[in-house]
């Protein structure tokens, strides 16, 4: 365990130093060298939903939402290095398309290999200049894509691409690309930003709708957390341990969904994501998830309701719930901390992995030490405790089944939707998992919200003294004092006496007994 969670840490402080070099709807570019892509060299340099400018747009006003929605190029300069410098380049092009346009770019000769460069066969057909990008105009908007080209003079070792802004007039998934084709400049590398606006802000658009989403999640925390604290202070001598952890748990979700709030305004309003509020928004609701979690599973087992303590089975709980706080918030801090676009494939299949086995682990534990607990339950008749572990049985296998049918729909969304063009939709599925978490959270509350009886779901020794001894065999009649007159010794023999008279000696002797 000591090396797993050291490993943990290690992974915790790279995603912290990975998280620290990109900044939000600012995309900046700091010595980002070029990789090879067939027969050009690429710098993949953004990519984002943006919606089309509002026919009223006040263009000139700086406010973020002025209604203006643009590409803007700021100080993007190529730099090579001083060997390379002796020789003039061929061009560099920043090409800007929005994805429904993705077969303009390329092409090939005599139905071969599709090359993004322009080749000596393609040249003498015609349709391009040999050592320029290949790009053909849109059937729908001639204008675009959109491409700008500088070449190094003899001697340079630093070209500045002029600063440009493209106004988007058509709501798309838009990408920016910096290509070029010329052999001898495999050691360029590319330094600036790219500023990308929506007409509301900053925010991308696939990002825009969560704002005003973790908004209402914010009133609704604050009216649940209204119910909960109103009955917890009406009832404050008869609440049970499980209504305080609950408590801990609505808290840490109102400041969870607050701060992503106050996260998601001020990303729109900078352009820039806040990394504190971000990284605090991260390990808020990274501990809510855990400490749920881990609650639902002593829950399951029985604590505080049928059992006083977990025993020996608190070390490996804390062991679980501490190994996936530590794979959570890993995931979570590099998938939000000065994150922009979604990590690539092999990325989070890394991280997502352990957290999906740790849940999974969680699940199988949870509901095999309900179905026991239930047992128990059943074959002690505490029907007062039985029906309300029923209810909640019953609720989280209702989510559990959710769960795995939004899996599934999640899977065949992102699979069917390579080039993110369903981006506009994309927000719904973090957001229902929220909505999902939430809504478990309010039958817990309901099924568990302190009252004057509160007291009959706790924890009696009296009734539960023997409840952990015996998994398999359990007695449902408690022995009366009377049984010891079944194994007593043999009474003397005693002369008979009248029917009255025995009578009265059979009550004496019980008397004695």
């Amino acid at each position: 365990m000591n090396q797993s969670v050291v490993v943990l840490l290690l992974l915790l402080f790279l995603g912290l130093m990975l998280v620290c070099v990109s900044e939000a709807s600012v995309h900046e570019y700091k010595g980002d060298k070029f990789v090879s892509k067939g027969n050009a060299f690429v710098v993949h340099a953004g990519s984002e939903g943006i919606y089309s400018s509002f026919s009223d747009a006040h263009v000139n006003e700086t406010a973020a939402n002025n209604g203006d929605s643009y590409i803007r190029f700021e100080k993007i300069t190529f730099r090579r290095s001083i060997d390379n410098s002796n020789f003039s380049s061929g061009l560099i092009q920043a090409l800007v398309f929005e994805v429904e346009d993705r077969e303009t770019i390329g092409g090939s000769a005599y139905g071969g290999q599709r090359a993004v460069c322009c080749t000596a066969d393609l040249s003498k057909l015609g349709v391009c200049t040999q050592g320029e990008v290949i790009h053909r105009p849109s059937t729908k908007d001639p204008s675009w894509p959109q491409v700008f080209g500088i070449k190094f003079e003899v001697d340079e070792v630093e070209a500045t691409l002029p600063s440009n802004s493209i106004q988007i007039t058509k709501t798309g998934m838009y990408n920016l690309y910096f290509i070029h084709c010329d052999l001898n400049l495999k050691d360029l590398v590319v330094e600036g930003k790219s500023i990308w606006k929506n007409p509301t802000g900053y925010l991308p658009g696939r990002m825009a709708p969560l704002m005003n989403f973790y908004g209402f999640m914010s009133l609704a925390f604050v009216i649940l957390g209204l119910f909960w604290f109103s009955q917890y202070a009406r009832f404050w001598r008869e609440v049970l341990h499980l209504q305080n952890c609950i408590t801990l748990v609505i808290t840490l979700g109102m400041f969870e969904m607050a701060l992503w709030y106050f996260e998601y305004a001020e990303f729109n309003e900078t352009g820039v994501r806040p990394m504190g509020i971000t990284a605090w928004a991260v390990t808020f609701g990274t501990v809510k998830r855990t400490v749920a979690r881990v609650i639902i599973l002593m829950v399951a087992m029985g604590y505080g309701v049928v059992r006083p303590t977990l025993g020996g089975l608190t070390s490996k709980v804390i062991m679980l719930g501490g190994t996936f706080f530590l794979a959570s918030e890993v995931l979570e801090l590099v998938e939000n901390v000065g994150a922009v676009s979604d990590l690539s494939g092999k990325a989070r299949l890394f991280l997502v992995l352990p957290v999906a086995i740790l849940d999974a682990f969680f699940i199988l534990w949870i509901f095999t030490s309900l179905s026991s607990t239930l047992n128990k339950l059943q074959a002690r008749r505490m029907m007062t405790k039985l029906d309300i572990y029923r209810k909640f049985t019953n609720a989280l296998a209702v989510a559990v089944i959710v769960s795995v049918g939004w899996i599934c729909y999640e899977l065949y969304f992102k699979s069917n939707d390579i080039y993110n063009e369903k981006w506009q939709n994309a927000w719904i599925i973090p957001a229902f998992w929220q909505i999902l978490s939430f809504s478990l959270l309010c039958v817990i509350c309901a099924l568990w919200a302190p009252s004057q009886n509160s007291m009959r779901y706790a924890y009696s020794e009296d009734v539960n003294e023997e409840f952990d001894k015996d998994e398999t065999s359990l007695t449902l009649i408690k022995p009366s004092p009377m049984a010891s007159k079944d194994v007593r010794s043999v009474p003397e023999p005693r002369p008979v006496q009248s029917n009255n008279g025995a009578l009265n000696g059979d009550l004496e002797e019980d008397k004695r007994e």
